[in-house]
């Protein structure tokens, strides 16, 4: 091979972007850490724009994230070619790997091609412009892996293009996440699920328009954060993006930003869905300019998420249990009680009569009594119409905050050392209800009630917390004992 062969491969080398040269892995102790900055809209002639750099300056150095991810609406004035070079540059200083995604603005003063051939040529630039034969720009999948075993993927982070507008406006004014995007989406999914033997990998997904999901979310009680919006603005129509996340069972979490006064985070269906937190000084809102931060956890579906603004962090947000630190901090713990010989067991007491309520159920006809390992309705003696009250403890590992839920055709009422923890109450269809207790590690007394009107009977009991992923409460944590 000749001089000027060399020389040209070396020039060739030079030019392409050198993003491949990282690996991520998880640290040894099993954590992975993901900063996302959102709606920075750098306006390069704005005296702002200093305050927004030492903003995400000073999450970078408070964090020390593994990566950062930028969710759309980055440089959203002109020149945008000085915008993307000052945005770049602050990552660049910092030395931290980033990936950009489009918003609805970014586009408007310079061609998403342009940018993505700009930020390729940063060294620490992640990303990537995407398929060329799907819609959108910067489509693409970051591998996360394991600690361990350096050619084995543990987790997977999914960047999408939210894209802008709809070509025709009578379908509303944001876009949404195309067709063949989603069916790329899943054709990935699905070879990672089979690469790893048919388990699908935990992944998280960001881009920048809410999908239409988000506003189920509005005011439950399981949703923590801020809507100072009064809703959301995702798309009128609904593309199937989310319901994909639940076929693909891999997405843990969808990130998003676009709508600057909202920072809540909740769940829908064990997908938790995540605004992050405003981070340019000239964009509209109020908030406190600063990033989300999601903590991934090795080997599990599980990640810690919360706010860093320059003034300090706030709550966390522990998925999947939903529990948050507020919660932990402020909760009435409630004592645990000593247990003398507890031996593994439920006692129950089974009634018979037309019941309503559970209330009703003690004073129908008491049939029977006796232990069993869990709460099991299938050896009730008649098909309809009769009641039972469990009583037993159940032993905590740890103090903390717990969630309880029932499933359950008919009703049901769960009552924690003498405390309604669960209404799931009433002659009813097979429903879910939950609630949550604060708990001292030992054991504590539980109650069920459950009523079995007319046509189909089920129950399931469950608990998750903090450190148990959700699950039927196991015999192992059942127990009698004086």
């Amino acid at each position: 091979m000749n001089n000027k062969i060399l020389l040209l491969l070396a020039g060739i080398l030079l030019c392409l972007p050198l993003y491949a040269q990282y690996r991520f892995s998880f640290h040894k102790d099993g954590k992975f850490k993901i900063a996302q900055f959102t709606d920075i809209h750098w306006a390069p002639q704005s005296a702002n724009c200093s305050i927004t750099a030492s903003t995400i300056e000073s999450v970078l150095q408070a964090e020390q994230p593994d990566i950062a991810i930028l969710t759309g609406d980055v440089v959203t004035d002109s020149p945008a070619l000085e915008g993307w070079k000052s945005i770049i540059q602050i990552f660049e200083k910092a030395q931290m790997p980033f990936a950009v995604l489009m918003g609805n603005h970014d586009a408007e003063n310079m061609s998403k091609d342009s940018i993505y051939l700009l930020l390729s040529a940063s060294p620490y630039f992640v990303g990537d412009r995407g398929p060329v034969d799907i819609k959108g720009y910067g489509n693409s999948i970051i591998p996360i892996y394991d600690s361990q075993k350096q050619s084995t993927i543990s987790s997977l982070l999914y960047c999408f293009d939210s894209n802008d507008y709809p070509e025709n406006k009578n379908y509303g004014h944001y876009d949404w996440i195309h067709f063949n995007q989603i069916d790329w989406y899943r054709r990935k999914s699905q070879a990672y699920t089979a690469q790893n033997n048919g388990k699908p990998l935990p992944a998280l997904a960001f881009f920048h328009i809410a999908t239409p999901e988000f506003n189920h979310l509005i005011g439950r009680k399981t949703t923590w954060g801020r809507c100072n919006e009064g809703g959301t603005g995702a798309p009128k129509l609904n593309s199937g993006m989310f319901t994909s996340f639940i076929e693909c069972q891999d997405i843990m979490g969808v990130f998003v930003g676009h709508d600057h006064d909202n920072d809540f985070i909740g769940q829908e269906y064990g997908i938790a869905l995540a605004y992050g937190r405003v981070t340019g000084d000239d964009a509209y809102g109020d908030f406190k300019r600063g990033g989300r931060i999601i903590e991934l956890h090795e080997g599990t579906h599980s990640f810690d998420t919360w706010i860093t603004t320059p003034d300090g962090k706030e709550f966390t947000y522990y998925y999947p249990s939903g529990i948050t630190s507020i919660e932990e901090e402020e909760g009435d713990y409630l004592p645990a009680r000593k247990v003398q010989s507890p031996k593994q067991g439920v006692a129950y007491t089974y009634y018979e009569g037309e019941f309503e309520k559970t209330a009703e159920v003690l004073k129908g006809k008491k049939v029977k009594t006796g232990v069993m390992k869990n709460f099991d309705i299938t050896q009730a003696p008649a098909e309809d119409y009769f009641g039972y009250e469990f009583r037993t403890l159940i032993r905590i590992p740890e103090k903390g905050i717990y969630n309880f839920y029932t499933y359950s055709d008919d009703g049901t009422k769960l009552y924690i050392d003498g405390k309604e923890i669960v209404d799931n109450d009433g002659s009813h269809n097979a429903q879910r209800a939950e609630g949550k207790v604060a708990l001292e590690e030992g054991f504590h007394e539980l109650r069920l009630v459950y009523l079995e009107s007319y046509m189909g009977q089920e129950l399931e009991v469950g608990i998750s917390g903090r450190n148990i992923l959700e699950t039927p409460i196991p015999d192992d944590m059942l127990y009698l004992g004086k």
